[in-house]
């Protein structure tokens, strides 16, 4: 088995794995909902600026979902301008803008 960041686990190990429980919002789609969380995870500091988000592999395992649509959570992320891919190696949170101060 697999965990969050890709490496073998031991089934002793299964409940290390993180899984996010949604409750689905029936007329937004689930990339959109997915990458809601993530975009806050990113905003937050959960994943800082520099450092390597979950594959595919890893948001379909928490989130339940497809990976085609964890891999459209990853591509919009993109395309906002929230992280970048290196290919063959990840993708990762891009420096996020200042905010002016008093903000």
């Amino acid at each position: 088995m697999l965990g969050a960041t890709g490496e073998l686990i031991s089934p002793s190990d299964v409940r290390t794995l993180s899984v996010t429980i949604m409750e689905w919002e029936p007329d937004v789609p689930r990339w959109r909902q997915v990458y809601a969380v993530i975009e806050e995870r990113i905003v937050d500091g959960t994943y800082p600026p520099g450092g390597q988000l979950p594959g595919v592999l890893a948001i379909q395992d928490e989130f339940g979902i497809a990976q085609m649509t964890a891999r459209r959570v990853l591509t919009e992320l993109r395309t906002a301008g929230l992280a970048y891919m290196e290919p063959g190696i990840g993708t990762f949170v891009t420096e996020l803008p200042k905010r002016p101060s008093g903000e």
